[in-house]
């Protein structure tokens, strides 16, 4: 009777323990899935940019296509860090990075994406197929 007396809260110590991991474990979860979204919207961001600027490449309307590729990716939650977009060329290549913040890790981490886009035809002589 004694040795029931002394365990009589250990089941209260496993329970507080077990709590206390989950909780753990789903914060952790939490910044797995900010940063699996942070990489999407980065990336999001950069295939719109691209795609922006490659149509300014391919039909100017007067506008500098890295300001286009900077408005795009500002529209889709990311800040353009570089465009290599400058006409006659026929390929826009940008990079875009967004802050992720996190829960358990604390503080915020930047996440980088490229992308490419080519406008077939752009820049081809008369004549080449």
């Amino acid at each position: 009777m004694k040795a029931a007396r002394r365990e009589r809260g250990s089941v209260t110590l496993v329970t507080t323990g077990v709590m206390v991991l989950t909780a753990v474990l789903a914060l952790a979860s939490v910044d797995v899935l900010r940063a699996l979204q942070g990489v999407a919207r980065a990336q999001t961001g950069a295939d719109a940019a691209a795609l922006a600027a490659a149509q300014e490449l391919a039909l100017p309307t007067g506008t500098d296509p890295a300001v286009v590729a900077a408005d795009f990716a500002d529209r889709n939650g990311t800040t353009l860090v570089s465009c290599a977009c400058q006409p006659p060329s026929a390929d826009a290549v940008v990079e875009v990075e967004v802050s992720v913040p996190f829960v358990l890790l604390g503080g915020s981490r930047t996440v980088h994406a490229m992308a490419r886009a080519v406008v077939e035809g752009l820049g081809e002589s008369p004549g080449r197929t």
